[in-house]
């Protein structure tokens, strides 16, 4: 007898300070290659690898919110990184969620390939394949090939390859690599304008743009 794998659920993370559009169309790729029922956006409290974010948590929910407001799939903010009180291992947060919804559910966690580089640094990083899927995507200036990925991570990956409609079909253990999707966006830059007192920036959805415009974000 089969096991039903339901629901199949795309995981972002990120610290989204602020959120932008690098990461809408990271979500709205693997959307369309997954065909997920839903989407789950993980803002970072205290992200061990990253010091001094600059807009408060509740600024970051609020413009995640807006950002994808107007997604393909049902869109919740999962807070369970800010309310920590210890350093964020991405690890702890897959365990939880897998907790959460169960053994039967599809989890495809997405990483773009800057992340994908530097992967075998995370906290416990081969032991996220237990709990989910990887599905990496390609970033200008950051390689997914063999030759620009750690080694034991390049194995992981090529062990583990899988097409979209298996990851959306079992519920963890997979991973793929999308190649197509080439949008190279800083959020440091952005910020850097904002400081500025920019108020044309093409990278920031307009959403969240009058957002931060309105709470008075970014500035010196």
């Amino acid at each position: 007898m089969t096991t039903a794998i339901t629901p199949c659920v795309l995981l972002l993370g990120g610290s989204f300070d602020p959120v932008h559009e690098a990461h809408v169309a990271l979500a709205n790729h693997f959307i369309d290659l997954i065909c997920p029922d839903s989407l789950r956006v993980i803002p970072a409290g205290n992200p061990w690898q990253k010091t001094g974010l600059q807009a408060p948590a509740a600024d970051r929910v609020a413009m995640l919110e807006v950002a994808f407001s107007d997604c393909k799939v049902p869109v919740s903010i999962d807070q369970q990184e800010i309310e920590r009180n210890t350093a964020t291992y991405t690890i702890d947060t897959l365990k939880s969620i897998r907790a959460e919804l169960g053994p039967n559910a599809s989890l495809a966690f997405l990483i773009g390939a800057d992340q994908l580089q530097h992967l075998n640094t995370w906290q416990g990083w081969s032991e996220l394949f237990s709990y989910a899927h990887l599905c990496a995507a390609s970033r200008p200036g950051f390689a997914t090939d063999a030759a620009h990925v750690p080694a034991e991570v390049a194995a992981a990956f090529a062990q583990r390859a899988a097409t979209p409609d298996q990851i959306r079909q079992t519920a963890s253990g997979l991973s793929f690599v999308a190649t197509d999707l080439s949008v190279d966006i800083s959020a440091t830059a952005i910020r850097a304008a904002l400081q500025r007192g920019d108020h044309a920036i093409p990278q920031l959805p307009p959403r969240v743009l009058d957002y931060i415009e309105q709470h008075h974000l970014y500035r010196s």
